[in-house]
């Protein structure tokens, strides 16, 4: 066995393929938009997002249509440039964009296991009890969720946050629907805003950082412009919460051992990747998988010292579930006695969310590769204008998820300064709060207030948004050109 583990470790290391890798601005690429395969490559991506878009509708995951709409146009790519005369350039292209997302995905899953480990270590569920428990008024309920979504985004993802605040939201909102509704827009804006000023906070922030296009400290340029597109929207509907005492538990929750020990370990691995990339320039990725190997040490000692508990096997849709209680639901796999196990935490990762961001890569990958963002980018950034085509990127967003709008700018690769680089990152980030639909803290709350907080419920505070949206914008402008 072990002869065998050497031989392919070796295979491994002198594949040739693992040399064949070549920046994008070797390839010399073709444009095959006007030809048949170009056309189909589009049609399929148009409609493999159909169904990404209609997922509350037909309850079909949204990686599995994207991954297989990366495939096929991948097959159309290769297709066409071998027909053009070309056998090298597809393979290159493709290998590009796979070892691009294999860097974020190793990040992603750090980040994520280290936000699953803290949920079952009831950190997210104690600071819920606790607020519940306090039994503030409606009013400050809505301002401290807003405020915390804001502050907890930057560091934690905005689906979890958003997941979180709005389980404190339901659990005093009672019979006060008009609260809820108000209160979970609240949420979406705040978690969006908050983590447009971060690397950590949100994929497309992440993935400018990781391009070297952003440091991290010129990310805290955006606090106050994402701050004002929250606040003034928070303002307007603050007015309509009705008066009413809050409702809920009066029983305290606690965090599980080792809990406080983990969340030193993620603050020490944030800052060990931001230094990793700032100071060494090394990539980030490599900061976060050292704190996730502390992290499954520290989860074996765990393991050891922890009384045995009743397991009830795989966790669904872990997000909600650990917010919302700390008992455990019933799996597929039955009861099993065991102890802290840190891979059945990876395990509960949000593995939907990795897929689909490898079919999104893949697919605005394979249309660069065709040349479809080369067009695109000469009609934005050459006919509209940096700034417009930047404010576009973020009205986009609230209708097409901001990863694929992200990573398309990205591919781009338009010649912007930071102002604009900044400027694109924030609008990115907050134009998904328009629309619920516009970014995963809305889709998921509007799963976890069924009923309540709605698609139409949202759209009537848009206009709302907008105006925090274009003060923003505005606020972002005016710092930039008065320094």
């Amino acid at each position: 066995m072990q002869i065998r583990s050497l031989l392919l470790f070796a295979g491994l290391f002198f594949s040739p393929s693992l040399y064949a890798f070549t920046g994008s601005e070797s390839l010399s690429l073709i444009d095959l938009t006007d030809s048949l395969y170009g056309v189909l490559a589009l049609l399929i991506f148009i409609i493999g997002y159909i169904f990404v878009l209609g997922e509350e509708f037909i309850h079909l995951r949204k990686s599995k249509p994207i991954m297989v709409a990366a495939g096929l146009i991948w097959l159309l790519t290769g297709i066409a440039y071998t027909l053009s005369g070309d056998n090298v350039t597809a393979g290159l292209a493709a290998r590009q964009y796979i070892l691009e997302y294999a860097e974020l995905f190793l990040f992603l899953l750090a980040a994520m296991t280290f936000i699953t480990t803290m949920e079952e270590r009831l950190v997210f569920a104690a600071l819920r009890s606790w607020l519940v428990v306090q039994r503030f008024s409606l009013r400050k309920i809505y301002w401290i969720t807003g405020a915390l979504a804001f502050c907890i985004s930057p560091i934690a993802d905005n689906l979890s946050t958003a997941l979180l605040m709005g389980a404190v939201v339901l659990a005093v909102g009672n019979s006060y629907h008009q609260f809820v509704t108000v209160g979970c827009i609240n949420i979406v804006i705040a978690a969006n805003a908050g983590g447009a000023f971060s690397p950590f906070g949100d994929i497309t922030t992440l993935m400018v950082w990781q391009k070297g296009l952003v440091q991290f400290e010129e990310f805290l340029n955006l606090f106050l412009p994402a701050l004002i597109t929250w606040v003034i929207p928070a303002i307007l509907m603050s007015r309509v919460i009705e008066a009413g005492p809050p409702s809920g538990e009066t029983e305290r929750l606690h965090m599980k051992k080792g809990a406080i020990v983990i969340i030193f370990i993620f603050l020490f691995t944030i800052a060990l990747s931001v230094m990793a990339h700032s100071i060494l320039h090394l990539p980030p990725v490599l900061g976060m998988m050292t704190g996730l190997g502390i992290l499954k040490l520290f989860g074996f000692y765990i393991s050891k010292h922890e009384p045995f508990t009743q397991d009830q096997g795989h966790i669904r849709h872990h997000h909600a579930e650990n917010i919302a209680t700390h008992k455990e639901s019933k799996g597929d796999h039955g009861d099993v006695i065991r102890r802290f196990n840190i891979f059945k935490v990876v395990e509960r990762s949000s593995w939907d969310t990795l897929m689909f961001f490898y079919g999104v890569v893949l697919c605005v990958g394979g249309l660069a590769t065709l040349g479809y963002l080369t067009l695109l980018s000469e009609w934005m950034y050459t006919g509209l204008g940096t700034t417009t085509a930047n404010i576009l990127v973020g009205l986009a967003s609230a209708l097409v998820d901001n990863i694929p709008v992200m990573f398309a700018v990205l591919s781009m690769e338009p010649n912007m300064d930071l102002q604009q680089w900044l400027l694109v990152t924030l609008t990115a980030g907050v134009g998904g709060s328009l629309l619920s639909v516009g970014s995963a803290a809305g889709i998921a709350l509007m799963g976890q207030a069924q009923g309540v907080y709605t698609f139409m419920s949202h759209l009537k505070w848009s206009w709302a948004i907008l105006i925090g949206y274009a003060a923003g914008i505005y606020t972002h402008l005016y710092i930039g050109n008065a320094l």
